[in-house]
């Protein structure tokens, strides 16, 4: 018997989506998460984002690893942001729990974050490696990026999963190994409309002057549709009887 996507890999909605709005009326950073499998460069991508957006936004981090702070410690030995707008969850158990199934220690630390050096405009959260049924839950993140690898295997796009599916942008990274280890970069790309249709797929180098320019892009336009949009009005609290 035939499955499809909605079939097989079944949406969660463990939480709603989070209001746009602070308990002071003002808006909210926009939340991205970043997923995907170990080593396909989730963090660099963080950190390439974070020197390309830094000038023009307020920007923090949070990272997820299982038992480390590896990821921050990546991040602020580089410099990417100041060490204030850097936080670790350290999730304990498979990554996906503490992004889709028990947000709560993510929600404080973004909560946190922004409590801390807001008003902040993009909090991005990077998930620890995962597989490709890794997604975010809604309540968590307002955007999911899910990051691949060439060397990974050129047919992972071909293979789904939801992370590869419905995630709002797939970024196929390491182009420039692709020669190396034998991965069709237009394959990667058919299989990947093929999977996702209109959703976007940016192809990334991140070694390369500007490589996370495509990326940079897309969330640069999330964050203006973010503050572009309406937000609801605050409702005052109703006096005691």
């Amino acid at each position: 018997m035939h499955l499809d996507h909605a079939e097989t890999f079944p949406q969660r909605h463990t939480y709603s989506a989070p209001a746009a709005t602070r308990p002071d009326g003002t808006r909210r950073a926009l939340r991205i998460g970043l997923g995907g499998p170990v080593g396909s460069g989730k963090t660099a991508t963080v950190a390439a984002l974070c020197r390309t957006l830094r000038e023009e936004f307020s920007v923090a981090v949070v990272t997820n690893d299982i038992y480390t702070r590896e990821d921050a410690d990546f991040l602020l030995r580089h410099a990417v942001l100041p060490a204030e707008r850097i936080t670790a969850v350290e999730t304990g158990a498979c990554p996906h729990t503490a992004i889709r199934d028990d947000i709560s220690a993510n929600l404080e630390a973004v909560e946190d974050l922004e409590d801390a050096v807001g008003p902040l405009d993009l909090v991005l959260v990077e998930s620890g490696g995962d597989n490709l049924t890794a997604t975010f839950s809604r309540g968590l993140v307002d955007a999911q990026i899910f990051v691949i690898d060439v060397a990974g295997g050129d047919d992972i796009p071909r293979k789904g999963g939801p992370g590869v599916t419905t995630a709002d942008l797939l970024v196929v990274n390491k182009t420039d190994l692709a020669p190396y280890v034998g991965s069709d970069l237009d394959g990667m790309a058919r299989d990947a409309r093929a999977q996702r249709g209109e959703l976007p797929v940016a192809f990334t180098s991140l070694t390369g002057e500007d490589g996370v320019k495509p990326v940079a892009d897309w969330v640069r336009e999330k964050l203006t549709a973010w503050t572009a949009a309406p937000m609801a009005p605050v409702t005052a609290a109703a006096d005691p009887a």
